[in-house]
This record gives C-alpha cells, sequence and structure tokens, in this order.
C-alpha cells in the first residue's frame, strides 16, 4: 500500500493537515536505533511545572530534561513488565544522604558529577533556589511540596557548595520519596536568574519556554501541537547513559491514527493506548504491549455536593446501587481494569487502598434510596466528561445515563474539550456530577485522601468537606506506617468514604503502551507520562 492510500485508509485527510506529519516525522526515523519516535494524544503546553495551568503531558519534559535530589527505583512484574517501585528510592543529583535521630533534618551530598547542560556544577545554593521557588508560587507545586512537610524557603539550608539540608517540623514518611516526583526539579538558577525581573523574581515567563537543566535529555525543539524534540545529554553522569539519542514525540490527537501508525511501524512506542486497541494488541501480538494497574489510582463517577441533589448522601448512595459495573468493565474498560464494587461491609476489614467499595448494582435498593431522600419519581442533571479521555469516558458515560434512567435519574451529557478540563472540573470545580481519574504519586492511602478527599485540594472536585476527614488526614499523613494508630486512622477514612460516596469508585486503570519489539527497558509510571531514561531500541 503506498503512503498516500495508507493515510486515506486512516480517514486523514491528503492535504495541508498531513503535511505536519510528513514534514517532521518521516518514516525512516522509526527504523533508525538512534531514534525512538513516540506517539501521544495530547501534547505539553508548557516546559515549567511550576507554572499555573501546566498540563499533565507537561510532567514528562521534567521527568526528562531536568533531575532531582532522589529518584525512585524501578522493578519488573510478575507477568515481565517494567514499573517504578515505590519502596525504592535512589541518588540522583545526591549522592547521598542522611536522615537525624529525631527525623526531623536531612542532609544530602551532591554528587560532583552533577552538571548542568552549559557545564557548571549543580550547587546546594540551585537545589535551594529550586525548592524555594516551589513552595513560593503557590497552587499545585506549593500543595505537593506540603504533602512532604515542605512550606517555607526557610526550611532549606546551603551548608556549603556541595551540602544541602531540609528542615522538617516532625518526621515524615513522605519526605524523601516527594523528593522522587517531578515537582521538586533542579533549575540552573543562575541561568534563570539572569531572566528574572521584579514581577518575575521566579523567571516563569522564561522557563516557560526555555529549559535550564542538568538533565539525561535536552529539549532540542518545540513545535506547540504538533511535536517535541529530546535530545541525549552525552555529558549525563547521574546513571547509565540512556540507550537512544534522539526522541520525537508526536501529538497524534485521533487514537485510530495513533493506533494505525504504531501497527505500520511508523512509531515506536504509543503511550497510554486505550483499553480496546490495549486488548486488540495483545491478541494480535504484532507489537509488545506493556502494562500494570497504576498504584494509587481510581477511575471515578464523581459527584459535587455544591450541586443539590447531591449534598444528600442517601441521592449519593442511590447512584452507586444504580451504575453498571460490570458493563463499564467490559464495555468501556475492555477488562482493564481491577473492579472497585462488590465489598463486603461498610467497614473496611484492612487497608488495602485502592480496595472494592461496598456496592453492587442493585436498581431496587437504588430508588429505594431515592425514595426516602425525596426524589421517588427521580431527577435531571449532567454528566460532564473530558473529550481527551473520551476513549473511555465516553462510552462510560453511556452506560452510566442509560443505567440511571432505570431508577428515573435524566442525565445529560456534557463534553468538555480536554484542554478546558482542569479548569472547569478540578480549580473552578463546577461540575456536578463528572468522570475523574487522580492518581496519588505517592502510594499511602493517605495520600490519596489528602489530595482527593481535603477540601480545597485540587483533585476534591466533589467539593466533599468532613472535619472528621480533614482531622483525620492531617494526622496520618506523615504518621509512620509502623505507628499503631496509622491503621486504625486509614480505617476510619475508608469507612467515611465508603458511607459518603462523594467518589464512587469504578475500577482501577491499567496504563497500557504499546511498543514495536525492538524496544525494551519501557517502564510504567505514577505520573502516568514517559520517562525515556531507561528505554533502549535494537
Amino acid at each position: 500500500m503506498k503512503r498516500r492510500e495508507f493515510l486515506k485508509s486512516l480517514g486523514v485527510a491528503t492535504g495541508a493537515s498531513v503535511i505536519p506529519f510528513l514534514k517532521y516525522l518521516p518514516a525512516q526515523a522509526a527504523g533508525r536505533s538512534d531514534t525512538l519516535v513516540v506517539v501521544s494524544g495530547s501534547g505539553i503546553n508548557s516546559l515549567d511545572l511550576h507554572r499555573k495551568g501546566t498540563n499533565r503531558p507537561s510532567y514528562q519534559v521534567t521527568v526528562n530534561i531536568y533531575d532531582r535530589l532522589v529518584r525512585f527505583g524501578v522493578k519488573m512484574l510478575k507477568d515481565g513488565s517494567m514499573a517504578y517501585d515505590s519502596t525504592k528510592i535512589e541518588p540522583e543529583v545526591a549522592e547521598s544522604w542522611t536522615i537525624a535521630k529525631d527525623g526531623k533534618l536531612l542532609t544530602f551530598k551532591i554528587n560532583p558529577k552533577a552538571k548542568f547542560w552549559d557545564g557548571t556544577q549543580v550547587t546546594a545554593q540551585d537545589v535551594k533556589w529550586s525548592f524555594d521557588r516551589a513552595v513560593s508560587l503557590g497552587g499545585f507545586p506549593f500543595v505537593q511540596m506540603k504533602a512532604g512537610s515542605m512550606t517555607k524557603p526557610e526550611q532549606f539550608v546551603v551548608v556549603d557548595d556541595m551540602t544541602f539540608q531540609i528542615k522538617i517540623p516532625k518526621p515524615s514518611k513522605l519526605t524523601l520519596p516527594d523528593l522522587a516526583v517531578p515537582i521538586p526539579f533542579i533549575i540552573n538558577s543562575k541561568l534563570a536568574m539572569k531572566h528574572a525581573t521584579t514581577d518575575d523574581p521566579w523567571a516563569t515567563e522564561y522557563l516557560h519556554k526555555n529549559p535550564a537543566g542538568s538533565g539525561a535529555y535536552k529539549l532540542t525543539r518545540w513545535d506547540p501541537g504538533q511535536q517535541f524534540v529530546y535530545t541525549r545529554n552525552e555529558n549525563w553522569a547521574l546513571g547509565p547513559q540512556p540507550g537512544v539519542k534522539r526522541v520525537i514525540v508526536r501529538e497524534v490527537p485521533s487514537a485510530s491514527t495513533r493506533r494505525a501508525l504504531t501497527e505500520r511501524g511508523d512509531a515506536d512506542l504509543y503511550m497510554n493506548v486505550p483499553p480496546k486497541d490495549s486488548k486488540e494488541f495483545k491478541e494480535s501480538g504484532k507489537v509488545t504491549v506493556s502494562g500494570a494497574p497504576i498504584d494509587n489510582c481510581l477511575h471515578v463517577l464523581a459527584l459535587n455536593l455544591n450541586h443539590k441533589p447531591f449534598d444528600n448522601v442517601k441521592v449519593r448512595q442511590a447512584i452507586a446501587y444504580a451504575l453498571p459495573y460490570r458493563d463499564i468493565i467490559s464495555a468501556a474498560a475492555y477488562g482493564r481494569g481491577k473492579p472497585m464494587y462488590g465489598g463486603k461491609s461498610m467497614k473496611p476489614s484492612d487497608i488495602t487502598w485502592p480496595q472494592p467499595f461496598p456496592y453492587d448494582t442493585d436498581l431496587v435498593k437504588a430508588k429505594a434510596l431515592l425514595t426516602e431522600a425525596g426524589f421517588k419519581d427521580g431527577f435531571e442533571t449532567v454528566l460532564s466528561f473530558n473529550l481527551g479521555l473520551a476513549d473511555w469516558q465516553e462510552p462510560t458515560c453511556l452506560l452510566i445515563q442509560e443505567s440511571l434512567a432505570k431508577v428515573g435519574v435524566k442525565v445529560k451529557l456534557d463534553k468538555i474539550p480536554g484542554a478546558n478540563w482542569r479548569t472547569a472540573a478540578l480549580v473552578e470545580k463546577r461540575l456536578a456530577m463528572h468522570m475523574e481519574n487522580f492518581g496519588g504519586w505517592l502510594n499511602y492511602p493517605d495520600y490519596y485522601f489528602f489530595w482527593a478527599y481535603k477540601y480545597g485540594h485540587l483533585f476534591n472536585s466533589s467539593n466533599y468537606k468532613n472535619p472528621e476527614v480533614e482531622s483525620l488526614v492531617d494526622n496520618t499523613l506523615h504518621m509512620a506506617v509502623e505507628d499503631p494508630l496509622y491503621e486504625t486512622n486509614v480505617k476510619k477514612l475508608i469507612g467515611i468514604a465508603f458511607e459518603d460516596v462523594p467518589r464512587i469508585p469504578l475500577y482501577q486503570p491499567y496504563l497500557d503502551s504499546a511498543m514495536q519489539k525492538n524496544v525494551t527497558g519501557y517502564a510504567s509510571w505514577f505520573h502516568r507520562q514517559l520517562d525515556v531514561r531507561g528505554i533502549s531500541k535494537s
């Protein structure tokens, strides 16, 4: 088949819309062992993860072009796939570290091999400036640092050029792992400060479009809406040299086109494959599919308590009993999800998280609860979903719409463009009933509750507010897992979530990626983005 015929077969016009693809992603690029071609459904909108409004795909830029003090290790799963290891923390810019006996002082020794791209040494001053920036700009970076007990610049101390300290008010199990997430990346402060102004002391405008890192890859090209290109940093010495010299990440909005490019061999790696395609890729055996359940992540139906009648717990419970869980997993998730329904009791027996909630499809019980709540004849509402995630959210919403109609709840579907979703759902928190897919970066149940159940926090899109939850999270977040109170408190949190159901879990999703047989070393990560540093291509 000729290339023009191939593009026609994908339903893609062979005119101007094809030109960017042909110009920036020649077929031969995917065949070269030193170049990795990646296709993704959405692109980056900033090079600065500290910037307000930076989107999820941009997380990967921070991971690949910047370094952190420490990083998580990687483990092999039972099926041979690779995934990050939340229990293993390894050196990156810090060659070693110590924690004081009282747990309130962490001291890091900077690796002399840590160099910025301009050849200058990464110093403790750079680390402090970067951390000061993260806690000073507010928003998501501040709350993420807060999870690790880091909220003020005064906590970050330069002992000398190669020694950096963090002071925390009380011991916390989260401080060290919180340094391995994307947010506390280390910036070339001398370079950044050259572009700072009185109105912009943290050089946000400069770093939005200009990288200033020390990472294993340099960002050498960014065509917004089309592609970005990484080139290996040949001088990076904080781990094994990455296996590919150049990485082209192409933004291809159409899932069917991404699939066809992968099957054709024009793409080496397809990130975040929809469940249907993942299932069929596995069945065909033509490409390798690597996937695992995402730790501390749930696909949920969120009910906004600021919108009546979702302020009524009986209504929320009724909705939970009216959902077609099995149909959703089979027809929307195509089996690529762990069921989160059918729990045996309103009281959790352990602190496993996520775990099945004590609801199952029971339309009679749903109808009875609606009657008790004063909605015998049902009500009308709107169910919003993210068009950027339509591959699973749209069929899920259609199934929910159909099932809720059986108990008198008339649902109108609201399709929101992916570019507008974060603002509508998470920042303004204005959506009545909506899909949500938060996953906690740190693999602790209390950390999930910190983000998704604390009032005002980003991923509490339900506007849920419960003083007992607030107190339990605050008292548990930094508590050692071995503390006898930890299990007691987490069980209370899970029990409240069971009872109040502001978020109704549908399933724990898989993160699947498909790749050519000659691509190795891929691992799935908690941030659900591409970490290209361990990947090789033969």
